[in-house]
C-alpha cells in the first residue's frame, strides 16, 4: 500500500500525520491519542504538563479493553514514533499488560487495564493541568 503525501498508514485504513516536525511534541501527543482511539482504547485524555512537570511536556492516558489490545496499541504507538524518528527512550509493562508505559521523553503514553487506571488515577494527580483536544472534527 502506498503512503500518501502528508500521511502515514498504521494498520489498515487510518491516516496519521507524518509532518510532526522535530520538537512538535504537542502534535505528536495528539497523534498518539488518535492512534489509541482508532485502535479501540477508551477514556483517552491528553494533558499539557509544560512548565508543571520537569520530566515530560505531555502525557496521554487511556484504558485498554484486554491484554492483547493493550499490547497491540502500545506496539502501534511505538511503530508510529519510530517512523517519525521518535524512538522511545523506554517502555515497560508488556509482560502483564496491566499498565503499559511508552516514554518518548517529551510525551509519555500510558495505557491501563481498567482496574489499574481506577487505582492509580493519574487524572487526579494532574487534575489541574490543561487538557488537550485531540479528537478529529466531524468534518475532517
Amino acid at each position: 500500500m502506498a503512503t500518501p503525501i502528508g500521511g502515514l498508514f498504521i494498520g489498515r485504513n487510518t491516516l496519521y500525520n507524518v509532518f510532526v516536525a522535530n520538537g512538535n511534541a504537542l502534535q505528536f501527543a495528539i497523534e498518539l491519542a488518535r492512534i489509541a482511539h482508532d485502535h479501540k482504547s477508551e477514556g483517552l485524555i491528553a494533558l499539557d504538563l509544560r512548565g508543571i512537570n520537569a520530566v515530560t511536556d505531555f502525557t496521554v492516558i487511556g484504558t485498554g479493553t484486554s491484554e492483547r489490545q493493550i499490547r497491540a496499541v502500545a506496539e502501534h504507538v511505538i511503530e508510529y514514533g519510530k517512523k517519525l524518528g521518535q524512538k522511545p527512550f523506554g517502555y515497560c509493562g508488556f509482560e502483564n499488560a496491566a499498565w503499559v508505559i511508552v516514554d518518548f521523553v517529551d510525551v509519555v503514553f500510558h495505557l491501563f487495564a481498567k482496574p489499574y487506571r481506577d487505582y492509580y488515577d493519574l487524572e487526579l494527580l494532574w487534575g489541574d493541568v490543561p487538557r488537550i483536544e485531540w479528537a478529529r472534527s466531524e468534518t475532517a
